[in-house]
């Protein structure tokens, strides 16, 4: 917009974040492949208006965001609630759901009856662990998050327009990221055309 010479403030870009993205984010999350069959489930502690809260997050094997919760706990009914999520919203039952130890995962893997898929094999839950990097560093451009509501709503945005655009550029030759790149604008441009 600045090419542009359109002077936009933080604060109307919030709003159309609000007013826009979520339609935007079901477009992209519709018009994906489906996931891969291996989900691994992390919790990482974020601190949301100065207290700290846990940001659960599920990535499947290709690393592609599938979830993201934001609870005041880290227990047995909150795990049962992202998973409860996951299956519900996936469309394919997973092969193998790897966590860390954390019991509550167990627990709520055995209240489903899918406790044999479950695997906490150490450093094989290292994918989940990267799939925060992305999150700090927006907390950090965003100084902060500020409200529960307002970062379940961001984040449950910001997961499906990062994996459209994520083309993990250090793994690939730069005519396949061109290629890449223009497939996503291609994407993003049909979503946020207007009818």
């Amino acid at each position: 917009m600045a090419e542009r010479g359109i002077d936009v403030s933080y604060e109307t870009v919030r709003r159309w974040v609000l007013k826009f993205g979520s339609d935007y984010a079901q477009c992209i999350k519709k018009r994906r492949p489906r996931p891969h069959a291996e989900w691994f489930l992390d919790e990482v502690i974020v601190n949301i208006g100065g207290k700290p809260m846990y940001l659960w997050r599920a990535v499947d094997g290709e690393g592609e965001v599938l979830d993201v919760l934001v609870q005041k706990r880290r227990n047995k009914r909150t795990a049962l609630r992202i998973l409860r999520k996951l299956l519900h919203n996936q469309g394919i039952p997973p092969t193998k759901i790897v966590t860390d130890k954390l019991r509550s995962y167990g627990a709520a893997l055995r209240d489903l009856n899918i406790e044999h898929l479950h695997d906490t094999t150490n450093r094989l839950n290292n994918r989940a662990e990267s799939s925060h990097v992305p999150i700090r560093r927006r907390e950090q451009k965003m100084q902060l998050f500020k409200s529960h509501k307002s970062t379940q709503i961001f984040l449950s945005i910001y997961g499906p327009i990062y994996n459209l655009f994520n083309t993990q550029r250090h793994l690939i030759s730069r005519q396949t990221l061109r290629t890449l790149r223009s497939f996503a604008m291609t994407e993003w441009n049909l979503v946020t055309s207007t009818d």
